[in-house]
């Protein structure tokens, strides 16, 4: 079986005439956790935001080569921006759920995608288990998911990807606004997810990558500079460039 589960080929991004993506060649393997690194600015997230077509609704965007799924072109007319979305997920950096319940927040996007009724009871409970959340909110399924705290929010954002079982997710720096437990947290939950979905995370924290991560690609001004093992990256990069980032000389 094809390993090769989600990729980007000769991606170029820009908007209008600034241009934030060059030449992005790269692949990510199934049941994987890559992360993202380099310095602000570098086309982390924007790299991130091609694969789930999020730039379709800036004018000025413009992107040339192939991004793919498997075999699917993920710009293909013919595809639909909503069947991507549910077979890749997105969490973002601040947590957004829903001015719903906990349960409403997590049956929308079943409902959205026509899942049997009588099944979502149980895909909502499994999800919320998933995320690490079902014993902390399992008696307040009622409750509105805002008055959760941040930690919780974000692990229910991620409990609402999975719940539409997807084949990728997505995480554009997923803690930055977390405190270290609900990181931690977060960080067990991210590592228990990869035997059944690919993850692509962005991160500037090198400890988490670290901590989390099979391969590691490094960005810098739109390129990805080395793409390698998370410990061929840290401990043997052979790039200068990528060993003055991983080093802590610049970023």
């Amino acid at each position: 079986m094809d390993q090769i589960k989600l990729s980007a080929h000769s991606l170029n991004l820009s908007f209008g005439k600034k241009q934030i993506l060059k030449n992005i060649n790269i692949n990510f393997s199934r049941n994987e956790v890559t992360s993202l690194i380099g310095p602000s600015g570098c086309g982390k997230s924007t790299l991130l935001r091609t694969f789930n077509r999020m730039h379709d609704l800036s004018p000025d965007a413009h992107i040339e080569g192939m991004l793919k799924l498997d075999n699917m072109n993920l710009y293909d007319k013919n595809v639909s921006v909503t069947q991507i979305r549910k077979r890749i997920g997105m969490v973002f950096q601040k947590p957004n759920p829903l001015p719903k319940s906990i349960y409403e927040n997590l049956s929308y996007g079943l409902n959205i995608h026509e899942f049997p009724k009588q099944e979502i009871p149980e895909l909502i409970e499994k999800a919320l288990k998933e995320s690490y959340l079902w014993e902390e909110v399992k008696d307040e399924l009622k409750k509105t998911a805002v008055k959760l705290s941040g930690g919780q929010q974000q692990r229910l954002c991620i409990a609402r990807t999975v719940v539409l079982r997807p084949e990728v997710i997505l995480m554009d720096e997923p803690c930055s606004a977390l405190d270290p437990i609900s990181t931690a947290k977060i960080e067990e939950l991210i590592m228990s997810l990869k035997k059944d979905y690919t993850i692509v995370i962005v991160t500037h924290n090198m400890q988490q990558a670290q901590r989390i991560s099979d391969k590691v690609a490094f960005m810098y001004l739109g390129d990805v500079v080395e793409y390698a093992t998370t410990e061929n990256i840290f401990k043997n990069p052979k790039e200068e460039l990528t060993r003055n980032y991983v080093g802590g000389n610049f970023g």
